[in-house]
This record gives C-alpha cells, sequence and structure tokens, in this order.
C-alpha cells in the first residue's frame, strides 16, 4: 500500500515512529484496551519491545508487504497522540480489508475514533479501490460498538467464540462499510 498521510477535521493519520513509542505503550498497556484486545498475545503483558517493535518494525511491514497499513492518529493543532488505526488481514484480490484501532484512554469518548475510522473507511473505499471494510468488535464492547455505529457501518452478525482474550475468549459483531454506505 502507498505510504499516506489523512486528514480529518482535528486529526492527522500518518506514519508511526519511534518518537511514538511511549504513546503506544501506554496506550496498549490501559486496563480497557488489555481487556478487549490480545496485544502482544494473549496472556502476555504488552512491554516496551513490544511498543518499540510496533512502531519501528512491524507497522511499516505490514505496509509493506502489503497486509495492510497503520496509522498513528495524532492532534492538527498539538501533535499530541491520539490512537492506533490501521487496515489489517487485507485480501487484494477481493478486494477486502479490515480496521482495527485502538484510542489513548483519556481521549475516549470525544468522537475521535468514528472520524479516524470515517477517514481510513473513505481512503480504503474511494482512493483504494476495496469493496469491503469489515470491523469487528467484542459484542460486550459497547464502545468499540458504538464507533462502528457512529462511523456509518452496517451490523451484519455475530462471529461466535471468534477471538482470544488475556482471559478466554469472546463473540466477535462484524460491521462492514461498502462504498454505498458512504452516502449516508
Amino acid at each position: 500500500m502507498p505510504s499516506v498521510i489523512l486528514e480529518t477535521d482535528r486529526m492527522l493519520l500518518r506514519a508511526f515512529t519511534e518518537g511514538d513509542v511511549d504513546d503506544v505503550l501506554r496506550a496498549a498497556r490501559d486496563p480497557l484496551t488489555q481487556r478487549w484486545l490480545p496485544i502482544p498475545a494473549p496472556g502476555q503483558p504488552y512491554t516496551r519491545s513490544d511498543a518499540v517493535t510496533w512502531c519501528v518494525e512491524t507497522a511499516p511491514a505490514i505496509r509493506a508487504t502489503g497486509d495492510g497499513q497503520q496509522w498513528a492518529a495524532v492532534c492538527r493543532e498539538t501533535g499530541r497522540y491520539v490512537g492506533s488505526f490501521g487496515l489489517v488481514r487485507t485480501n487484494w484480490a477481493a478486494r477486502v480489508t479490515e480496521i482495527g484501532y485502538l484510542l489513548a484512554p483519556d481521549l475516549r469518548g470525544r468522537g475521535l475514533a468514528p472520524e479516524a475510522v470515517v477517514a481510513v473507511t473513505r481512503w480504503a473505499l474511494l482512493d483504494q479501490g476495496f469493496e469491503r471494510v469489515a470491523l469487528k468488535a467484542a459484542t460486550a464492547n459497547t464502545a468499540s460498538r458504538r464507533v462502528a455505529e457512529k462511523a456509518g457501518y452496517v451490523y451484519e452478525g455475530i462471529e461466535r467464540n471468534s477471538m482470544p482474550l488475556h482471559r478466554g475468549r469472546t463473540d466477535l459483531a462484524v460491521y462492514s462499510a461498502i462504498r454505498p454506505d458512504l452516502a449516508g
């Protein structure tokens, strides 16, 4: 995928840098993040080394290999880290991909996640020619499900027992966006 900066009213979405490590570490270690995202792997604590690897190796490699694209979202006015947004599990032949994200804990509930999800979705569907972007969230993760709804994604159903967590497994609520959904 091409390296690109996306802009919203309040944010710039840009490539990760080594300067993002401490912010990524704080966001990834947050108890609510850890409840819903089994990063770096189920049952393993997120370390500074994991954050360094993410920022300088993994995120750039995802783009370089075509598996997806990852952005560090920062406030346009202050440059402050807002969160991580990205496309994963990209299937080029089918022209489908999946969006994932996490937000800095103290910035939740301000509409920043839906704003960034809309920008990434529009880029994927309109600029890159994808046919579908999926968004999956644990069924009990009501905040993430609200992000999907506010961003205009359509609810499709439940993938049962679909994802491991740090403790146990969860069903995933599946949402999607296709080009006609962008008109709404």
